[in-house]
């Protein structure tokens, strides 16, 4: 496995991680903050994103337009029962979602939780590390490399993983301040 194709693995590793903080509730209302509710809708579960526009109308209120009129009592039951403590309010075929203030023990949850997330990321980084590592020790054992080449390729791959847990923990500095941040 060359740098660049460990350095794109790497990425997607970062961008889920992005992606798994942004579910995470801070002071502000995301849009990302209700994708993980799941809607019963025509007889299966489906992603809320797809029966309805989800949309940010100010910094304590997301809104959903749902598109059929009859799958409004089923988003705002999924919306209510999706843990997330939201207390949503129907407007024929809008829900309006008030996020209330978070408290300063909710927070230090949502904190912990976000270590977690990160923890995860650094772990799948240290295994896309290993397995470029075996490549590396195999192409210098099937003598397809030199010890030196395979030293430098080592220190290379080794630099790259510092850096992609170094921009981890730079993330989630930056998600804890923003939970923090009342």
């Amino acid at each position: 496995m060359n740098e660049a194709a460990l350095k794109s693995k790497m990425d997607k590793t970062i961008d889920a991680f992005k992606h798994d903080l942004g579910g995470l509730r801070t002071g502000r209302a995301s849009a990302d903050l209700l994708s993980p509710v799941m809607v019963e809708a025509y007889g299966q579960s489906m992603p809320l994103n797809q029966v309805g526009n989800v949309a940010v109308t100010d910094s304590r209120l997301i809104t959903v337009q749902v598109w059929d009129k009859s799958m409004v009592e089923a988003v705002d039951k999924a919306i209510r029962e999706s843990g997330l403590g939201l207390n949503p309010v129907t407007e024929g075929q809008t829900i309006r979602v008030p996020l209330p203030a978070l408290t300063e023990e909710r927070r230090k949850e949502l904190i912990k939780v976000a270590r977690k997330y990160a923890e995860d990321s650094r772990v799948a980084i240290r295994n896309q590390r290993r397995d470029a590592m075996d490549d590396v020790k195999k192409s210098q054992k099937d003598g397809d490399i030199s010890e030196d080449d395979a030293r430098r390729s080592s220190d290379g791959i080794q630099k790259v993983t510092d850096d992609f847990v170094g921009k981890i923990d730079t993330i989630l500095a930056e998600k804890e301040e923003d939970i923090m941040k009342v």
